[in-house]
């Protein structure tokens, strides 16, 4: 009779220990983290010991990320009043950027707008292929800069972009501008990261920007 043999008649026959208790103090097993046996229930006492670290250590990281969700919630939610709040359209760019920069700590952010017209940069005409690239975003980008048209906004301080984050500014199907976060840093913006958040700040762009467009 080999292991697994022995291990599916245990299986198969539950009532085996209760007919042999004895037998349970009897048996002896090799200690996870020594050289030395100790008795079969003592090795069940660490096994539960070490699952519930497991499940403290799980439960630790979870609650750790519903403290940053909820950190980042409460920034999305401030900006989201700073802009409803704005005047007019500079101050409610002005608000965008500064909870950008301030709040997220992004060090690069542009927007572009071709609806309405205004004498502001965010206004600048844009290509053709830039609007069918935001047009198409069914969900916010984020990757390296393989030379995007959009980091050009930022003038020479685009040469040092490395990677970015794009949201389409929408009214329902109607994209009619784009949003863009940048960093010097390769690993800020990363194909693999989350975009709720990101695509919460530019459906609340798009919503604050119709007051004015």
């Amino acid at each position: 009779m080999n292991p697994d043999d022995v291990a599916r008649y245990l299986q198969e026959n539950p009532i085996f220990f209760e007919r042999y208790a004895d037998l349970l103090a009897e048996i002896q097993v090799p200690h996870p983290h020594g050289s030395h046996a100790i008795p079969l229930s003592d090795r069940q006492v660490i096994s539960l010991r070490e699952k519930n670290r497991a499940l403290e250590a799980k439960l630790s990281e979870l609650i750790q990320f519903g403290e940053e969700n909820d950190a980042i919630g409460e920034k999305v939610h401030r900006a989201c009043l700073a802009m409803l709040s704005a005047a007019d359209l500079p101050a409610l760019l002005a608000s965008l950027y500064l909870h950008l920069r301030e709040d997220f700590a992004v060090p690069h952010v542009a927007l572009r707008v071709w609806r309405g017209a205004a004498e502001l940069a965010e206004f600048a005409p844009v290509s053709d292929e830039l609007r069918a690239f935001a047009a198409g975003l069914e969900q916010p980008f984020c990757g390296p800069n393989s030379g995007f048209e959009a980091v050009g906004w930022l003038g020479e301080a685009g040469e040092h972009i490395r990677s970015v984050a794009f949201m389409p500014v929408r009214e329902r199907a109607d994209t009619f501008g784009l949003l863009m976060l940048a960093s010097e840093d390769a690993q800020r913006f990363y194909p693999e990261m989350g975009t709720l958040y990101l695509r919460r700040i530019g459906e609340m762009v798009g919503a604050a920007l119709l007051r004015f467009v």
